[in-house]
Formats: C-alpha cells, structure tokens, sequence
C-alpha cells in the first residue's frame, strides 16, 4: 500500500471530532518527506556533537503527543462537565526537551504550560504514570498524585518537580533559593533533599518576566554569584509571545535577558528540537560545573488562547493566529524524525490517533475516581500539629560543652534580660543546637540588626549561617523559601512589618499554599522574624511603627507568634523553630519594637520588663505550646484581653486602678493565630466582663475576630473592644492620637464596671 492510498494519511477517514487545530497537524505531518534516504540509526547522534539520538527524540514525542492530547481532553472533559482546569500547553511541549536534556533529580519548579516537561520527566522514571497523573488533577480527584484534587498542578514528589500554582511569576524566589540552598548546604557539609550536584530549574513565560518578582529573583541570582557565592539555577523562559490578551513587545524578552551581569544567555527556536536539547544540555553542564545561572529563551507559540474560555479571535488577528500553526512544535519533531528516517508521516498519523483515543478513554475510566467531599478533607494539608513531637524538638539543647563553646558565659547567667535580648539568645541556642539553621535578613550579620537584636551571632555562627542579604524583601523570603524546601531551617528577618507587605504573597500564595498543593509531600519550613508594632518613641513615622497586621491573618495555616514579654519569647521562639522542623510549618514571629529594650514597668528601676534567660533543664517546664496564652494579673472585674504593647499598657493601667479596688485579669494571647478562643471564653465567663485591648488597625485586626467569637459562643456579658485608628501611624506626638493609650484602657475599665 503506497502512503497516498494508506487510509491512517486519509484524511477523510480521521476522526469527525477533530478540532482545527488537530486536523492542521496532521496534515502537516502527512505532506512530510525525507530530505535523503539515508536513515539515521536509532543509537546514532541527530547532529555532529549532539547527545540527542533519533530514539532519544522519539522518547521525547511521546510526551510532546501526550501533553498535546492531555489539553485536548481537558476542553473535551470541561464541554462534559467533567473537568475544570483548560490552561494549556499546546504549543510549549518544547519544553520536553528541556526535561530530557536534565536529570530527574533537579528540583524543577514549573510553568503552567510544562505538560511537556512533566511528561517527559516522568518517562525518565521506570513505572511512572505521567498520564493519569495529569488526567487526575483535571478531574480533581483526591487520587491526584500530589494535589489530591485540590489544584490542577504539574508536580510529583518521585520527579522532584514542586508543584506550583497559575504561577506569574512568584516562584522564582523560591527557585532561586533552592538553588543558593544546594550550594550553601555543600559549603556547610549539610544534606538537602537534593543531590549534592543538582540544580535548581524554573521556567517562567515571556509577560511574567515583566513582573517584580522574576526581576526580583533575576537580580538576587546575579547579586549572589557576583560576591562569588554559588548559584546553580537554569531558568526557562518560554516565549509565547502573549500575555493573555496582550503581546510582548518584539524583542523585549531577548533585551531584558542579554547582557545581564552573571547570568549566561543563550536563545533558541522552539521549532528547533535537536537545538532546544541541546542548548538545554549545554547550559544545564556550564550550570552544575559552575555553580552559576543561566537562562534558556526558548520561543514558542500558545494555541487555543489563554484557556478554554479565551476567546482569541476577539484579540488577535485570523492571519496570525493561522501563521502560528506551522510553527507547531510537534510538526517540528515529526520532520526530524521522518527526515532521519525513523518513522513515516502515516506512523505518525496513526500514533497520533491511536494516543488520542488512549487518553480519552483513560479519562473516562477515570472520571469515576474519588473527589473531596468535605470541608475537613479539603483543610487536612494545611497544618498538621504534633504538638508532642514539637515540644520534644523545642525542648531539646546542644550539649553543655558546645553551648559553653559557643556563647562563652551562658545566657542563664547573665541575670534579667530585655526581650531584645532574650531573642538574641534564643536565636543563639537554636543555631547552637541545630546546624541547619540559618539567620539572614537586612543588616543581620555585621551590623546584628538595627536594633541589635542579632548582635554577635555571626561571629559565634559564622558568616555562612548568620549572614546580610540584599535589600529585597521578595528575595529574602524566596531564599527562605527555597531553604526550607531543601531541608534547611530559615529564619529570616523582614526589618519592619510595612517591608513585609512588599513581598506578602511569597507568604501567601507561595509558603503557606505548597503544604496545601502538595498534600504535605512538600513544605517550606521556616520561621519570619518581623519587627512591628507602633509605640516607637521619637523614630519612625508609618514605615517604621506599623500596626497593620491583617495581611497575615487571613493567610490559611500560617501561625502568628506574638511575644510581649521577655519571660516568654524564647520559649515561643523555640516551639516555631521546632514546629518548622516537625511540622513544616510556616510562622510569623511579630516582635513588638518598642518593647525590644524595655526594663521597667511601673517605676524606674523596677526591672518588670526582664526576665532571666531559662537553662535547658528548665525548657520542658516553660514551653509555650503554639495557641497557649498566659495569664499575667489576677482580678475578678474585669478580663482584658491583650497581646504586645497592649499587655504593657494593659499592666500599667491595672496597676493604677488597683489602688482603686478594681482587679484586672489580663490574658496576653501570645498567639494571633491560632487566636486560643476557647481560654478567652473561658475566662470571660469567669470574670464576666470583657475588655480587648487591641493596639492594631479597628478594621481587621485580631479584636474583630475576638469578640466575634464571644458573641458567637453566647457570652452574654458586657464585652468592649479598644483598637488603633483606621489609619497610618503619624510622626512624633501625633502618633498617639491613632494608638491606644493607657488612658484610654483606664477610662474603658471604668465604664465597665459601673
């Protein structure tokens, strides 16, 4: 039978449910022709110089097919009501090449349109199932892989590809601190989930390159290796030329790329298999022998629009949109495979077909597979607590013999000490005690912090571990984040709580979601020192006395420690460093600022703001379990609800109308989530009345939540709230017509307890 007469090239005979863009492939294919006769061996190099052989490459379509069929199903499954994710990444499957040219222990942290890449990683490990991996996650089954039918992502544990969510962008810190995390642990003799030699791979599109995150990560890269620090990160840009609905101007990704200080460019047509392989091989080899970035511009074309329900036409030309066909990077691997005579336009036809029917009929297997049906199995991820195991891990020291190595005179005998202080010997004991942890941040090291609070542990620690970064809030967070994720335990520094807002959903919609989208198979452990808080005595003006803390609140499982006190934050301190280690989790430690170095609460002299530091032996006892607040007065009038400089104010006032014969209970939270509910309520219905003192923002503070949850569990006392105004902090004086004073909680007592 010749080729015109085979009934697979018949177009005719093909499939009526094919859609426009199917039926221009495989007429292309079909009018394909050898440029010789000579046939190339399988085993035999596809260009002088090239590891890429025609059995290589024919290994990689099959994943180019499959991520070509699996965007097909997903619009097919979403017509049926049976599928809800329609991003694709027809026109990216290029990206295969990039996978096949590592190796499938890089971390790799991925692109929505790496169907490609995930398939072809997954046929690098024998017996995985890339298919039913992705066919899971569009029918959000709990039988998903990594996700369990929470997302619609490309990740896998056995791939070491960390799953990512409509990334624009926001991964990139972290890959770029995967990256400085596999060098640094190498530094350091530690290991990391990582091989030794592995390197940190992300792939990002042509309109995410525009945001301040992937500047923000392109730039850390290069700050990193130009102080002579490693680095190995390949980045992939992934050209489309389109950002939803608008185009990248012509040019714009190759003079963004080019030319930056420390890292390599190089740029390739996606057309161009052998090439996409073989810049990716090459690159990937000056990476891992380097210890330097590079990016791998790679063009491409987006078909079918953003997603299933971008209507492209309304946008773009119908000239465009049909001169992108030819440039379809399945097109491309079948002409360099029939012109090496490997395989035939009809075999490929007919391969076409058969996978098509393949994948839909996995589908409809499939569609009957599990999905989550309840609230509890939907938050399950979020936080685990082992409250046991955590304590365990908080309360455990180095031994005697290196804590006296490391601090000298131990920090139980120095006598009372300011809570600045007593953070700067908790963070000691846990770098003592676990060589895993890092402390970094703006002005860390050197300089110990603009207010002293890392004072000397880089010279106990050493610059590798207690370490400056640059001034770049969304970078110092993606290291952290690609610290944890690799096995080390960050704490890193954000210098003030409004720096915070600058790189908030590296919080938000990178550390706190990977437990969530990953099914705990992935965390980012790590505990974010923040200092804030108003109160600042002649400094500052919004920027450095902020007292805005919603931001953090509403981020799902992320725990907000909030220590006033001396006395406990060391233990608390210890139980987020611990909960990290134990759980992964992801806390915020929020210092007050204008507590740090505090000595007196009443008189001068009284040094009720000091506590002395607790040996080892005393830490089982004094542990603060995540959620435990503290009673710090006893009274029977009036309960006042408190945390940070509230609980200052709060001991003040009481003090004073005492002598009135008015006793206050004061409950200092400790925690602003988890906020303890249940011992507040407990409380209140002892006292009877109830004051919260909350020094934040009225709108959206913790006060909210607090009476909220009284009124909802049927207190029926008399219960008042004190909050900051709904406004920036002033400078100097004015500051204190925003921020509660203690006037204001004397005068709120009084009326109570009328």
């Amino acid at each position: 039978m010749t080729m015109r007469d085979d009934p697979v090239v018949d177009a005719a005979r093909w499939p009526d449910d094919l859609d426009d863009l199917e039926r221009s492939l495989l007429t292309a294919i079909s009018g394909l022709e050898p440029s010789s006769s000579a046939a190339v061996a399988p085993d035999a190099p596809l260009a002088p110089g090239s590891s890429l052989t025609a059995g290589g490459l024919d290994h990689v379509f099959d994943a180019q097919l499959a991520s070509r069929h699996l965007d097909h199903t997903a619009r097919w499954l979403r017509a049926r009501g049976e599928g809800f994710y329609t991003i694709g990444s027809a026109g990216h499957e290029s990206n295969a090449l990039v996978a096949a040219a590592l190796r499938p222990t890089d971390p790799a942290l991925l692109h929505y349109r790496s169907g490609g890449f995930y398939l072809a990683r997954a046929g690098q490990v024998a017996g995985h199932d890339g298919i039913g991996d992705v066919l899971l996650g569009l029918l959000a089954s709990v039988d998903e892989p990594i996700a369990g039918g929470r997302h619609k992502v490309f990740g896998h544990e056995a791939l070491a590809i960390v799953p990512q969510t409509s990334t624009i962008a926001s991964h990139l810190p972290r890959a770029m601190g995967v990256a400085f995390a596999i060098g640094r642990a190498a530094r350091l003799g530690l290991p990391t989930r990582w091989p030794v030699d592995a390197i940190s791979v992300a792939s990002f599109g042509d309109a995410s390159l525009n945001h301040s995150t992937a500047q923000g990560a392109l730039n850390a890269a290069a700050y990193t290796v130009h102080q002579g620090m490693p680095m190995p990160l390949l980045l992939v840009c992934e050209d489309n030329g389109w950002g939803i609905s608008v185009p990248s101007p012509p040019g714009w990704v190759e003079a963004s790329l080019a030319g930056r200080p420390g890292l390599r460019y190089e740029r390739i047509e996606g057309t161009d298999p052998v090439g996409v392989h073989d810049s990716a091989e090459e690159l990937a080899d000056h990476v891992r022998a380097t210890s330097q970035p590079a990016v791998l511009h790679v063009r491409t074309v987006r078909y079918g629009g953003h997603a299933g329900t971008d209507v492209e036409s309304a946008y773009r030309p119908a000239a465009g949109i049909r001169a992108d066909l030819a440039r379809d990077p399945l097109l491309a691997t079948a002409g360099v495979l029939v012109d090496a005579g490997a395989t035939t336009p009809a075999a490929i036809v007919a391969r076409y077909l058969d996978g098509r029917r393949l994948v839909r009929r996995r589908a409809e297997d499939l569609r009957v597979r599990p999905r989550l049906r309840t609230v509890g199995e939907v938050v399950a991820p979020l936080a685990p607590h082992r409250p046991a195991a955590v304590a365990d891990t908080a309360t455990a020291a180095a031994s005697p013999e290196r804590r006296v190595a490391f601090f000298g005179r131990l920090p139980e005998d120095e006598g009372a000490l300011t809570l600045a202080e007593s953070i700067n010997r908790a963070l000691g004991d846990l770098l003592c005690a676990d060589g895993r942890v890092l402390v970094f941040g703006e002005d860390v090291g050197v300089k110990g912090g603009v207010y002293g609070v890392t004072r000397g542990l880089q010279r106990k620690a050493g610059r590798r571990r207690v370490f400056d970064t640059l001034l770049d809030e969304q970078s110092i967070l993606g290291l952290a984040l690609g610290a944890g994720l690799s096995g080390l335990v960050p704490v890193p520094e954000i210098q003030y709580i409004a720096y915070l807002h600058n790189a908030e959903d590296q919080l938000r919609g990178e550390a706190a979601s990977l437990r969530f989208f990953s099914t705990g198979r992935y965390t980012n452990p790590l505990v974010v020192r923040v200092a804030g808080y108003g109160y600042q005595q002649g400094f500052g003006g919004h920027f450095h006395n902020d007292n805005g803390v919603a931001v953090l609140r509403d981020v799902p499982g992320l725990v907000i420690a909030s220590p006033a006190h001396p006395a406990d934050a060391p233990a608390m301190l210890r139980t987020c460093v611990a909960a990290a280690v134990v759980d992964g989790t992801v806390s915020v430690f929020l210092e007050p600022i204008a507590r740090y170095h505090t000595r007196d609460v009443h008189v001068p002299g009284d040094e009720g703001w000091t506590a002395p530091y607790a040996p080892p032996a005393a830490w089982a006892h004094e542990h603060v379990p995540i959620g435990a607040p503290t009673i710090v007065r006893d009274g029977d009038d009036v309960l006042v609800v408190t945390w940070a400089n509230g609980r200052f104010l709060a001991q003040r006032a009481a003090e004073r109308l005492a002598a009135e014969g008015i006793g206050c209970r004061i409950l200092d939270v400790r925690w602003l989530a988890p906020l303890p509910l249940d011992d507040i309520m407990r409380h209140a219905v002892a006292v009877g009345r109830v004051l919260v003192v909350d020094e934040t923002r009225r709108s959206g503070g913790p006060g909210e939540a607090i009476l909220a949850a009284l009124a909802e569990a049927g207190f029926a006392g008399p219960a008042r709230r004190l909050a900051g105004a709904d406004s920036f902090v002033p400078l100097g004086d004015a500051a204190r017509l925003v921020l509660v004073s203690e006037d204001d909680i004397e005068a709120a007592i009084r009326e109570l307890t009328r």
